[in-house]
């Protein structure tokens, strides 16, 4: 994978080319062989020499100013979250040793997991299900500890047929897994991961190549699920404190909704652990 200064190079010119003219306000004369913005255009807007904007295009310049950066992403129309990511690529920072940390779920959290009665699951830093509760796994048997959401939503078709809006579900997915990494692109596991889906999915291929960035928060979630129909869910992610990354997923329904009905329904076929025990234990005796 390319270092840090290819990284802003391929940052700059993937958001460049989304940016119409229109939307810079810029008139359209004759015919334009490129998409999105001219170099010199984005230079001229940010108040910038086209030399020097053309130097971090190609990576020759490793320390751009703060003042720089954020003039280029107002240019380039970037949100709060992208445009701190954009920040993130600019100038020298030490080098942390890199070692495999495995991602420990805190033993209270995952109490608090098995114990909510709504669809919960525990999700890392690289969007791996470090820990779930069963009705997660009833709304989708891939919700499961050792699971990775990114290969699950692009590699599985079966998953894949639980978002009818699955288009807009990898944009938001791509979007948060970049905010998640941010901009440790010497990280191993990160490097095996991207890798991988890039060749395996021309999908998830497209959308890391537009480096957009967004925030791994709470939207509301639509389902087609196999045994229920259409599930509409809220869906809160809440930080763990004092892990890296760590995020404490979680789907509820609005209540008094037909979801809330379903998801009952579907609550009520899952044989809670200790009477399935029970079960067995009488059945010995």
């Amino acid at each position: 994978m390319a270092d840090e200064t290819n990284l802003l190079s391929e940052f700059l010119r993937a958001r460049r080319e989304l940016i119409t003219p229109e939307q810079a306000g810029i008139p359209v004369l004759g015919v334009r062989r490129v998409p999105g913005l001219r170099r010199e255009e984005v230079a001229m807007l940010s108040g910038i020499s086209a030399e020097y904007y053309l130097r971090l295009e190609q990576g020759r310049d490793r320390n751009p100013s703060l003042q720089v950066l954020e003039s280029i992403a107002r240019v380039l129309q970037l949100d709060e979250h992208t445009t701190d990511y954009l920040l993130g690529l600019g100038g020298e920072r030490p080098r942390r040793p890199r070692r495999g940390r495995r991602e420990i779920v805190p033993v209270g959290l995952a109490k608090l997991v098995a114990s909510l009665p709504y669809p919960a699951f525990v999700e890392g830093k690289y969007l791996d299900v470090l820990a779930a509760n069963p009705l997660a796994a009833a709304i989708s048997p891939r919700l499961a500890s050792g699971r990775n959401r990114l290969r699950d939503v692009f590699l599985d078709a079966a998953e894949r047929d639980l978002f009818p809006d699955w288009e807009l579900a990898t944009m938001g997915l791509v979007a948060g897994f970049r905010k998640s990494v941010g901009t440790d692109i010497d990280d191993p596991r990160l490097i095996e991961l991207v890798g991988e889906l890039s060749l395996a999915s021309p999908r998830f291929r497209e959308l890391w190549a537009r480096h957009d960035v967004g925030p791994r928060r709470g939207v509301l979630m639509r389902f087609e699920h196999p045994q229920v129909g259409e599930l509409v869910l809220n869906r809160e992610k809440l930080l763990v404190s004092e892990t890296d990354g760590i995020m404490l997923v979680i789907y509820h329904p609005d209540a008094g909704s037909s979801t809330a009905e379903k998801l009952a329904m579907l609550g009520s076929a899952i044989a809670p652990p200790a009477a399935t025990r029970s079960v067995d234990e009488d059945a010995r005796h």
